[in-house]
C-alpha cells in the first residue's frame, strides 16, 4: 500500500515538472515576441493552441476573406467589360447598317444586289429611304424576308430547246418538281393546279394569262422528252414540262431546297423516286413569291396568287 502511494505521488511529480517546463519555455518564447501567453491556453497536451480572443480572431471576425478594396476592384473590372461590350455592338450595329446602305443607295443611285443578314437561308432584300427613315421593300413575305430560293439554272423543254431561268421573265411561274411514273401525288398535285389555271381564267382572266405552269422532272434518267410528251397530254394545256442531264437536274433540286432520293428498285428495274411536295410561285421578276404545299385546296392556292399579285406596298 505504501509503495503504490509514493509511485503514485512521483508520477504526479513528474507530470507536475513537465508541464511546469513545458509552461516556461512557451512562457520565454512569447517574451521573446513581445506578446504574452496565457499558460492555461497554451498548445499543450491540455490547451487548444490560442487564446480566446486573440488578435486572430477579431482579424477574422470583423474583416472577412474579401476586403472593400477587392470589392471595388470587382466592380470597377465589370462596370469596364460592360462598357466594352456596349460599345462593340454599337460599332456592329453602324457596320450592319452601312452595309444595308451602300448596298442598296450608292452615290444616290439603287443598287440590284440589296443586302441580307444570312444570305444562306434568307434572300437579299432591297432597302428604301422613306420619311421615317430606311426601310427594307415591304414583300408578301413580311418583315423576317423571303427564304434564299431559287437562282440562274437551265434545262431543256420537249422540242429540245434550252431553257433558262430568263426564259420565263415577265411572267409568274408555278414550279412542281416530279416524275412522270409517280403513281398519285404527282399526278394530284398537278391536277390541281390545273384547276386553280381555270378558276384563274374564269375570275381573273387578265391574271391567268401572266402565270405560267412549270413541271421539271426529278428523274431525268428515265423521263426522256418522248415519255414527257406522253405524259403531259394528260393535265393542263398550258404546262411546260423540262428536263435535262441528272447534274443539271440536280443542281436546280438544290437551288430549290428540293428533297431528292431514289427508292430501292424491285426486281423488274422499277422504282420510286422520294421528293418535296412543293409548289413554288415565282413573280415576273424571278423573285420567290411563296410556296404551296400539298395540303393546301386550289381555292386556298388561287387566294394565295390573286394576293401576291395584287400585292401593294404602304410606301
Amino acid at each position: 500500500m505504501m509503495i503504490r502511494t509514493s509511485l503514485s505521488l512521483t508520477r504526479n511529480h513528474i507530470r507536475l515538472q513537465r508541464s511546469a517546463s513545458a509552461a516556461k519555455r512557451l512562457m520565454s518564447q512569447s517574451s521573446s515576441r513581445g506578446k504574452p501567453i496565457d499558460p492555461k491556453t497554451a498548445k499543450t497536451s491540455a490547451g487548444t493552441g490560442r487564446p480566446a480572443n486573440s488578435a486572430g480572431e477579431e482579424f477574422s471576425r470583423h474583416r472577412g476573406p474579401v476586403s472593400w478594396a477587392a470589392f471595388g476592384l470587382i466592380a470597377v473590372a465589370s462596370a469596364s467589360a460592360v462598357g466594352y461590350f456596349q460599345v462593340e455592338r454599337e460599332r456592329r450595329l453602324e457596320r450592319a447598317m452601312g452595309k444595308v446602305v451602300s448596298s442598296t443607295y450608292r452615290n444616290g443611285s439603287e443598287e440590284d444586289e440589296g443586302w441580307s443578314p444570312n444570305p444562306e437561308f434568307l434572300a437579299k432584300r432591297k432597302w428604301k429611304l422613306t420619311k421615317y427613315g430606311w426601310f427594307p421593300e415591304e414583300d408578301a413575305f413580311g418583315g423576317a424576308g423571303k427564304p434564299a430560293i431559287g437562282g440562274p439554272w437551265s434545262l431543256i423543254d420537249l422540242d429540245g430547246n434550252l431553257v433558262t431561268n430568263k426564259t420565263f421573265e415577265g411572267k409568274w411561274l408555278l414550279l412542281y418538281f416530279g416524275f412522270a411514273r409517280c403513281p398519285d401525288i404527282c399526278p394530284s398535285e398537278m391536277l390541281k393546279v390545273g384547276r386553280v389555271m381555270d378558276m384563274l381564267k374564269e375570275e381573273y382572266p387578265n391574271l391567268a394569262q401572266k402565270i405560267q405552269p412549270v413541271f421539271v422532272s426529278v428523274d431525268p434518267a428515265r423521263d426522256s422528252l418522248k415519255a414527257l410528251r406522253e405524259y403531259g397530254k394528260d393535265f393542263h394545256p398550258s404546262y411546260v414540262f423540262l428536263t435535262g442531264s441528272p447534274e443539271q437536274v440536280q443542281q436546280m433540286a438544290k437551288k430549290y431546297r428540293v428533297y431528292v432520293s431514289k427508292a430501292d428498285e424491285t426486281e423488274d428495274g422499277d422504282y420510286l423516286v422520294d421528293h418535296s411536295i412543293v409548289v413554288y410561285f415565282h413573280d415576273d421578276t424571278g423573285d420567290l413569291a411563296d410556296c404551296f404545299t400539298q395540303s393546301m385546296r386550289p381555292k386556298d392556292v388561287v387566294e394565295k396568287v390573286i394576293e401576291r399579285m395584287t400585292f401593294i406596298p404602304t410606301y
